[in-house]
């Protein structure tokens, strides 16, 4: 593996694991396998929900001491710094021998180290018979901070499943429109915002778009929320997110569904659409195929799921 690529590893619950491969699949045009994955595309571990870990390689060998020669020419000379180890999968490195390991990596660099508030973290693992060492980025989970939100509705998605649904319909461009065709409170634009994307939020519900611009403001996210049926948007997106109504109080007639679909449809170049009904029969009467698909469960509710569905002409 050669210099400026990434290992990213990945942790989520298993009723999002199937969401989790879909998101890796449209960002890293492949699936995360065994909870992490090798990629040249680099991508921010907090605009994931379930990436842990960015590892950016600076240098690698099959050979162990040829890594440390190699760490020692690098003349890295900082302070506050701390070095990880990151077990991968079939990786059977005794715990022992990893701390021996690290204290030979972090003798190699000049500086003072900092083990609790280090202001840069350097890693170090193996796989496959080749060692890598690099720089470690985290997630920072300063998005949880969302779920402290002002409005909320009890049966919104979770900020995990919200993250996702950007990521697939984004597939990491940060030029990519999008527009959120069933906004409610604005979950699914609060996690879009957060990562810098560009999104637009429509709902018939006047409560829901009021609400959805009180938690936008409270973050300090800016852009516009439209109270409007979906058919009436006269703008143009590069993908649309519908996360469609499926609650006693919000439930949507098929009818209504079909509209909402169809109308998106006309507005968009692609669709990712989340329902706890089967709406492929739907998405048959527009223009678009489906694409991909996956389950998402939900912890603690037995067999109460979601699917997801991603669609293009």
């Amino acid at each position: 593996m050669s210099i400026n690529q990434y290992i990213y590893t990945f942790s989520y619950d298993n009723t999002e694991a199937e969401l989790c491969k879909l998101e890796s699949k449209y960002t890293f045009k492949k699936e995360e396998e065994n909870r992490q994955l090798f990629s040249d595309i680099r991508a921010e571990p907090s605009e994931s929900a379930y990436i842990k870990k960015r590892f950016d390689v600076i240098t690698s060998s099959d050979d162990y001491s040829t890594l440390v020669t190699l760490v020692k020419k690098q003349n890295i000379h900082v302070d506050d710094f701390k070095v990880e180890y990151i077990v991968l999968d079939g990786d059977t490195t005794e715990y022992t021998d990893r701390l021996k390991k690290l204290k030979d990596i972090g003798f190699s660099i000049e500086g003072d180290p900092d083990y609790y508030k280090p202001k840069i973290t350097y890693g170090l693992c193996t796989y496959k018979g080749i060692w890598y060492f690099g720089i470690i980025n985290k997630d920072d989970f300063a998005w949880h901070k969302h779920n402290k939100k002002p409005r909320s509705f009890s049966n919104s998605i979770n900020v995990s499943i919200a993250k996702a649904l950007v990521s697939i319909a984004a597939e990491n461009n940060k030029n990519t429109s999008l527009i959120d065709a069933c906004c409610g409170v604005g979950t699914i634009m609060l996690e879009a915002c957060f990562s810098g994307y560009h999104i637009e939020g429509c709902d018939i519900n006047w409560k829901a778009t009021r609400d959805a611009r009180i938690n936008l403001a409270h973050f300090n996210y800016t852009t516009e929320v439209f109270r409007s049926d979906i058919k009436d948007i006269d703008k143009r997106y590069d993908a649309a997110i519908l996360d469609l109504p499926y609650n006693l109080y919000s439930k949507a007639t098929d009818e209504e569904v079909l509209h909402i679909i169809k109308s998106s449809a006309e507005i968009s170049d692609r669709l990712v659409i989340v329902s706890t009904s089967d709406i492929t029969d739907f998405i048959a009467e527009t223009k678009f195929k489906i694409i991909d698909q996956c389950n998402v469960g939900k912890p603690g509710k037995g067999s109460f799921a979601r699917k997801v569905w991603v669609c293009e002409k």
